[in-house]
């Protein structure tokens, strides 16, 4: 790769002015939690032997609690989850993955049922509980509770494209299975039982016009998101710049007072998420293009929802109406802190192809001058300077329209270029195993990670805080050489070569190293339940 090709991907890899999580990111999506796209991925594999593959993560479901009993955190039956593939640039999908799901109880949905009562008096009294003893992956008949989906890929726009149900190869069926969620280490025996029961529930798939098949998995898991979420939103209540010489050095010798890396800044260290992954041939989805593609992820519901007055197991509501999208992922954090508060909404029900619209958010960012507002006073006492403002100055931000809404020549540009929010991968630059892997991605001489794509081990909220503030304005080191980007000069960002950071540190190494990536799941209740 040459030298002019790899400083646009280092462009790019500065360019996620919103990439991080996007836990409760607009009004609406709170009030429906479970169509809440928390956190989306999309990189080549780098499982040993899955070269040939790209993965793609949705995470549903935000802030789960381990012990969130009784009913824990299923999907929505009448929703559809969609993982979104654009494979030659008009901002339109040409491939949709989409998920259907649907619960279940035993006996026809009447339950698992007790007799209770003295002889002659006894009555036969449904149970409360999911699960009504121990659950393993050679023996699942405790459970109460079940949820299975189907998989399809639409071929063309998800409204009238064609859609396909995929094949489950182990069964020869189109329904696949969820695994119950962590409830705790008494019912599953222990962490490492669960894990060999929901190991079950990955599955290989067929893909119509796919020579080679295809890996799913919905179920939960631990959340890979890492962030100092809670002081953050405080009007960011640390001081968000290194506070040692490096990160992890332990001797204070950064900018003083400032914040230093510790797994305690992550409010969500002790939170699950639900996984929603595929892997899939590359060749199989990169189309006629340029072997780039452009992903997101929405989440869907029938327009209209009645609430059943007698509500039911299987009938708490009747939904009708065509669908509508009310929460959309791709560059995360996206909607958190870019778009304006009364767009939030508009933004989650909007499509790649109409975000023109929002244009202004990414050509004069808000967020810079809002952490200037916070910061320049006590900047300006603790280095006793007089820097008249913290936020950058060289408006239009182009250098972000450039890299945010478009890629970059050779890099991860697709064939069209129509300026759209959408997470963009070059599926020909090769993975990276773990240990090799930089958490700054391709800012870490790590070219196979964000922005080209993201995987769950990339450190994106520091690199987002840092291009915000200005570093593209400043050289970017390039196989250990300082070089010039030419987007804009020192001058217009104060403050743009400062390490930037929430102090919540992450990498590969906290995920697992095959398919589905993410780590198991957190028990409900803990390991010292194992003996009783």
């Amino acid at each position: 790769m040459n030298t002019k090709l790899v400083v646009s991907v280092i462009a790019m890899s500065l360019s996620g002015i919103a990439s991080a999580s996007s836990h409760r990111e607009a009004p609406n999506i709170t009030r429906l939690p479970t169509l809440d796209s928390t956190d989306f991925y999309a990189f080549n594999s780098y499982e040993s032997g899955r070269e040939d593959y790209v993965t793609l993560i949705a995470n549903y479901i935000p802030l789960q609690d381990a012990y969130g009993g009784p009913n824990y955190f299923a999907m929505d039956p009448a929703a559809v989850y969609s993982i979104h593939i654009d494979n030659d640039g008009d901002a339109v999908e040409d491939l949709t993955f989409q998920f259907n799901f649907k619960n279940a109880l035993p006996n026809n949905n009447m339950g698992v049922a007790l007799t209770i009562g003295n002889s002659g008096e006894t009555q036969s009294v449904a149970v409360p509980l999911k699960v009504v003893g121990s659950i393993s992956d050679a023996d699942q008949s405790a459970a109460n509770f079940s949820e299975t989906y189907t998989l399809s890929l639409v071929s063309g726009p998800q409204q009238n494209g064609q859609a396909t149900k995929l094949t489950n190869v182990s069964t020869g069926q189109t329904e696949f299975h969820k695994p119950l969620d962590f409830i705790g280490t008494k019912t599953f025996g222990s962490e490492s039982g669960y894990i060999n029961y929901a190991n079950q529930f990955i599955y290989e798939f067929t893909m119509p016009g796919c020579a080679a098949t295809g890996k799913v998995f919905a179920g939960q898991r631990k959340d890979p998101f890492v962030v100092n979420l809670g002081k953050t939103f405080d009007l960011v209540n640390y001081v968000p710049v290194e506070g040692d010489s490096a990160p992890g050095a332990d001797d204070g010798g950064g900018f003083p007072g400032g914040i230093t890396q510790s797994a305690n800044n992550d409010d969500l260290r002790l939170k699950n998420v639900t996984e929603l992954a595929v892997e899939v041939p590359k060749a199989c989805i990169t189309g006629d293009g340029n072997g780039t593609i452009g992903t997101w992820t929405t989440a869907s519901l029938p327009q209209a929802r009645i609430l059943n007055p007698n509500a039911t197991f299987t009938r708490p509501e009747v939904n009708g109406g065509a669908l509508t999208q009310v929460s959309r992922l791709g560059n995360p954090l996206v909607n958190e802190l870019v778009i304006g508060l009364k767009d939030k909404d508009t933004f989650s029900a909007a499509k790649p192809a109409d975000d023109a619209q929002f244009a202004t958010y990414v050509t004069h960012p808000s967020l810079p001058e809002l952490l200037n507002i916070l910061f320049k006073d006590a900047v300006n006492s603790t280095l006793g300077a007089n820097l008249a403002t913290l936020a950058p100055t060289n408006f239009p931000r182009n250098d972000l329209v450039t890299a945010f809404l478009t890629g970059f020549p050779g890099v991860n540009q697709l064939k069209t270029v129509t300026p759209s929010e959408m997470l963009r991968l070059n599926t020909a630059i090769p993975a990276k195993p773990v240990a090799q892997q930089s958490s700054f991605g391709v800012a870490g001489d790590d070219l196979a990670g964000f922005p080209n794509g993201r995987r769950p081990g990339d450190d994106v909220v520091d690199i987002a805080l840092r291009v915000v503030m200005g570093r593209l304005c400043y050289p970017i080191p390039v196989n250990g050489t300082d070089t010039d980007l030419g987007l804009c000069q020192p001058a217009d960002a104060n403050v743009g070569n400062v390490p930037f950071t929430d102090g919540a540190p992450v990498n590969a190494t906290m995920m697992d190293d095959s398919f589905p990536y993410l780590a198991p799941p957190l028990s409900g209740s803990g390991t010292d339940m194992v003996s009783e």
